[in-house]
């Protein structure tokens, strides 16, 4: 459009308003036509008046119009809705009849000094309404300035905030309570996004962050739930899906004892509230996860489980320590019945006409007779040994149980331990009772030698390792160690190099038997100078491996 064109257009609008200006409708205010000629005499608008008039009047937010003394000249239709006044009640009046003198006086004092200044105010004041009743305005005033950059009204838009101010006040009360109880619940609780970063947690998650040295806890829990469930976490989480009590642990760092917690996931779906969502109404997640701690619970039942063990291995030693008495009465008493018996043959061979012979055979009898009704006695009162039944150990647990149970007395005897678990065991297929049994006899047999030893460092080391085809265990002690010539005898029955010793030496004689029932080898190292060192081989018959602190065998841990 050209120039002249415009000028054109803007002549006619001019011409518009003044006329406008000359027979205004009626109830128009004075002070809006004064308004309207000043915007009739810079041609800046290229809308007609009444429209301008027609737009404040059916405008949704109240609107007023006061002169330099705040005394009101004008108010729309939104405006007698919100105070109650009608417009016949309100012209004329004094903006002030609106106010409650429960609003402080500093936000008057700061609102007059700002429009003074010829700049606009926004704020919020506790207005008054014609029945009495409060309610929030929502206020912003601005200056109208003059040609010659005087105040000569103030224009005020205001809208009741009243109900806003009181949902958002609620959702405050409401969160401030959510989180209330949140940090009153003995739970650690954290609230993760979609890209696993926590938004929201309690008081317990913070103090584990803080024994954690500010490591995130969350992390730590789906790492643990990851090595814990592998492929079935993956799918629990990528399909957010709920999971319950899942037992955990992990180390905490600073060498501090492993923590033990149950660990439960609740997924929660939220609207996206971006503008972008406004029309497609996009989803999204939030793990809520809860932790107990249950290290202590733990800690407890390991311990009552090591002194049912404690007291279990006690039975079994005292049982082992009658089967080895009553063994070796037999054995020591089989010999004179042997003798008996040979002498008896003897006499029955030589001329027992005489009446000395026949007394001496009939003796001989008698005390055959008897001795074979003691080995029989004797025998009958040996305890059993009971059939264990067999399943896939962990020999890493069993060594740790064997090495807490002999605790107490290798303290006593100053003996420090060196514990080296191989990270990963193939899972032997055994009795549990005899595998501790065989390793608690080699461990006491080390921690005997190394106690009858008055000088030297006394140290007990114990590794585990495995290749292809065996699983292999060492013990080593720094003790007097074994002679060549009895490498091999010190595993017989009823043999001992100990000068005082209650036991009937069939402790090595034992360790012997479990190992030949398990197809495996006892060596003792010739090569092992320092005292004597015990090596264990036990053949794999499945591969499967085990962590030190794993008991399925099922499954494989890294």
């Amino acid at each position: 459009m050209s120039q002249n064109s415009v000028k054109l257009v803007v002549d006619d609008i001019a011409s518009v308003l003044q006329n406008f200006i000359d027979s205004p409708p009626a109830g128009v205010a004075v002070e809006v036509l004064d308004a309207l000629k000043e915007v009739s005499k810079s041609y800046s608008s290229l809308l007609p008046p009444h429209l301008f008039f027609e737009a404040v009047e059916q405008s949704p937010v109240a609107i007023s119009i006061t002169d330099a003394h705040a005394t009101i000249l004008y108010a729309n239709h939104s405006f007698e809705k919100v105070t109650g006044y009608s417009c016949e009640e309100i012209i004329g009046s004094n903006e002030s009849m609106l106010s409650n003198n429960t609003t402080p006086r500093i936000v008057y004092e700061t609102l007059w000094a700002r429009i003074t200044q010829k700049k606009p105010w926004s704020g919020t004041l506790i207005n008054r309404r014609k029945d009495g009743t409060r309610y929030l305005a929502e206020l912003t005033i601005t200056p109208v300035l003059n040609e010659v950059n005087e105040t000569t009204h103030y224009l005020g838009i205001h809208r009741d905030t009243t109900d806003l101010h009181s949902l958002e006040k609620r959702v405050g009360n409401q969160k401030k309570l959510i989180e209330s109880m949140v940090n009153a619940a003995p739970v650690v609780t954290a609230l993760l996004d979609d890209s696993g970063q926590v938004v929201l947690d309690n008081l317990e998650y913070k103090k584990l962050a803080t024994d954690m040295r500010n490591r995130e806890p969350a992390h730590e829990f789906l790492a643990a739930l990851r090595k814990t469930l592998g492929d079935h976490f993956e799918n629990l989480y990528t399909q957010h899906r709920e999971f319950a009590d899942q037992e955990i642990s992990f180390d905490p760092g600073g060498g501090s004892q492993p923590r033990c917690f149950m660990v439960s996931g609740t997924w929660i779906k939220e609207l996206d509230d971006s503008a972008d969502a406004f029309f497609e109404g996009n989803k999204r997640f939030y793990l809520l996860l809860t932790a107990n701690e249950i290290t202590q619970l733990k800690r407890q039942q390991e311990e009552t489980r090591i002194n049912a063990l404690r007291a279990l291995t006690a039975e079994e030693e005292l049982v082992q320590s009658m089967r080895e008495a009553l063994n070796g009465a037999v054995y020591q008493l089989q010999g004179p019945v042997n003798l008996i018996a040979a002498a008896e043959a003897m006499q029955q061979r030589r001329d027992s006409n005489s009446k000395e012979g026949l007394a001496l055979l009939s003796a001989l009898n008698q005390a055959l007779a008897a001795g074979r009704q003691a080995l029989q006695t004797l025998q009958s009162c040996i305890p059993q040994t009971p059939v264990d039944a067999r399943d896939y150990i962990n020999v890493n647990r069993v060594l740790r149980d064997v090495l807490t149970l002999s605790t107490d007395r290798m303290l006593k005897s100053g003996i420090v331990v060196d514990w080296k678990p191989a990270p990963t065991l193939p899972a032997i297929y055994a009795s549990e009772r005899r595998l501790r049994g065989m390793f608690k006899q080699l461990v006491d047999n080390a921690v005997e030698a190394m106690s009858t030893d008055s000088g030297g460092p006394r140290e007990l080391r114990i590794t585990s390792h495995y290749s292809t085809d065996n699983l292999i265990v060492e013990v080593e002690d720094t003790g007097p160690g074994i002679p060549e010539d009895l490498r091999l005898k010190i595993f017989e029955p009823f043999f001992t190099t100990k000068k005082s010793n209650n036991r009937a030496g069939m402790g090595l004689s034992m360790v012997q038997d479990v190992v030949n029932e398990y197809a495996g080898t006892l060596e003792i190292d010739p090569a092992y100078t320092d005292g004597a060192r015990f090596i264990v081989t036990l053949p794999i018959r499945q591969k499967t491996l085990l962590s030190d602190y794993g008991t399925d065998a099922d499954e494989t841990h890294e």
